[in-house]
């Protein structure tokens, strides 16, 4: 899938609700960067971001704000307030008719976009390395993009290719 925005641009606004029906903005965070994290209740590699997420989100304090969006469509409010209560994902969004996930070009679960607290659009793909062959990962992308924003670098590289479970477009 083909995205819309391109790194190093403004990151197109966006409102959806929370799992609790409250709305939230792009444009209400910023001031502050913003990890956007297109996350899954079922996909074993969104659970691996989570774990990835937490040990980022100590380092990282409330310099970073995260955000989890929910954009498969098999997936119910049910399964996706479960998994949320369980794994601690941050803000989770529900991107029911993937929308947002059409309009970033996510593809998988997890991929990750970093917008820097301009609103403008820094890093885009997987957390690491890590793939079916490569276990252990050598590169953490994520955690490298966003401590160079938070040090007045520019993240590099910019974009990866996001791993993980493909973005479910059409109900089961």
């Amino acid at each position: 899938m083909d995205s819309l925005i391109q790194i190093n641009h403004p990151a197109p606004d966006f409102e959806l609700p929370d799992l609790m029906g409250d709305p939230h903005r792009l444009t209400g965070v910023q001031g502050r960067m913003l990890v956007l994290n297109f996350w899954s209740s079922e996909c074993p590699w969104a659970q691996r971001g989570d774990e990835i997420l937490a040990e980022l989100k100590l380092a990282w304090g409330d310099r970073v704000e995260l955000w989890s969006i929910a954009s498969n469509a098999n997936e119910t409010d049910e399964q996706l307030a479960l998994a949320a209560a369980a794994r601690e994902p941050g803000l989770v969004l529900r991107d029911a008719e993937h929308v947002v996930a059409d309009l970033y070009g996510a593809v998988t679960t997890p991929h990750f976009f970093v917008i820097d607290e301009k609103g403008v659009l820094r890093y885009r793909g997987a957390p690491d390395d890590t793939s079916f062959r490569q276990r252990e990962p050598t590169v953490h992308y994520l955690k490298d993009a966003v401590e160079a924003l938070l040090n007045g670098l520019e993240p590099d590289p910019a974009e990866t290719a996001g791993y993980g479970c493909t973005i479910v477009r059409h109900a089961l």
